[in-house]
């Protein structure tokens, strides 16, 4: 790739006491991923330089003035508004100023990207007790963007080696996440699925939906739901041209998925989803908010304080992020879908 075509990537730090700022460095560390893109890290400069000496970095940290992009230069590449001093933060602890400058991070690199600035943010992981008490009261990342991109109907959509999921609904209750099994919302989280197959360049975009209860109701025996909220929104989504089909017991769908039957799922709750992507690729899944009008995609896993500022917090799912969003972001340029993404 030419050096001037890579993205502009925003990478936050995540939660300083957590693994976020480590495995951020460590990933940035790599040649292959500045092969791709030029990543710009949004945090405290400060957690950077002390994560990237304890993972043995080798790349040196430097202070990047958000405004003069043609400096950008080989390198972890800081961004740091705040110039906050956090030397003194306890690692693996949660904290209120721990909680607000991820929160600033995520913010800024939201920014950064509505304006134009990056083509595409990537986010390591932020703790949501921690964000809550610095007073941003929001369920997890996907919320909280949703809330400064005005996109109520965001979505996740986790991927794993061979498998794709979209979630009809997350960190809700699972009485919370059946009322939301409705004709209109299934037939909303189907669209995103066919449209971020497309901006992940997916060659075929067949979409399997889950039924919501077991053996997807077993023709009305286990539950109505499957014939009355589901299957409405997928034959209006055949009408309208998108490859899917279902509703699918859930007890299936996704091996069928992993051998080459569908490209993507519709998973009705969070369990439902997470169980087989984390099943799937524990290390290297990851995460992409979708029906935002910016392009984001994170890790998979959370802060992991109990191994945080010890070195051996893994960065594969970083990393998989980062080549994730530099690929959506070349594959954008110049498109028109016909919903956001």
């Amino acid at each position: 790739m030419d050096h001037e075509d890579r993205p502009f990537i925003a990478i936050t730090m995540g939660d300083p006491a957590g693994v976020g700022p480590e495995i951020v460095a460590k990933s940035l560390s790599n040649h292959a991923t500045h092969a791709i893109c030029r990543p710009i890290v949004v945090g405290n400069k400060t957690i950077m330089r002390r994560a990237a000496g304890e993972s043995a970095a080798k790349t040196p940290i430097r202070s990047f003035d958000i405004t003069s992009l043609d400096d950008y230069e080989h390198g972890i590449n800081v961004y740091d508004p705040w110039q906050s001093d956090l030397s003194d933060m306890s690692i693996g602890e949660i904290g209120k100023v721990a909680g607000e400058a991820a929160a600033q991070s995520v913010i800024e690199a939201t920014r950064l990207a509505m304006e134009g600035i990056v083509e595409a943010i990537v986010t390591a992981p932020i703790n949501k007790a921690a964000i809550n008490a610095a007073g941003y009261h929001y369920a997890g990342h996907t919320e909280l963007l949703g809330h400064l991109t005005k996109s109520p109907g965001a979505r996740m959509l986790l991927v794993a080696p061979g498998l794709r999921v979209i979630h009809n609904s997350t960190h809700v209750s699972l009485q919370e996440a059946i009322r939301r099994v409705t004709p209109s919302n299934v037939l909303h989280a189907i669209r995103l699925m066919d449209d971020s197959l497309q901006l992940l360049a997916t060659e075929k975009r067949r979409i399997a939906v889950c039924g919501l209860n077991p053996h997807a109701g077993e023709g009305g025996l286990f539950g109505k739901e499957d014939q009355s909220m589901i299957s409405p929104a997928i034959r209006e989504a055949l009408d309208e041209g998108i490859d899917v089909s279902g509703p699918e017991p859930a007890d299936t769908v996704f091996h069928r998925a992993r051998n080459g039957d569908f490209d993507g799922v519709v998973a009705m709750y969070h369990d439902q989803g997470h169980v087989a992507v984390k099943v799937a690729g524990f290390f290297d899944g990851i995460n992409v908010s979708v029906g935002l009008p910016i392009i984001r995609t994170s890790v998979d896993h959370g802060t992991a304080f109990d191994i945080a500022g010890q070195n051996i917090a893994r960065a594969d799912s970083m990393s998989l992020a980062i080549e994730t969003a530099a690929a959506m972001a070349q594959n954008k340029r110049g498109t028109t879908f016909p919903r956001e993404i």
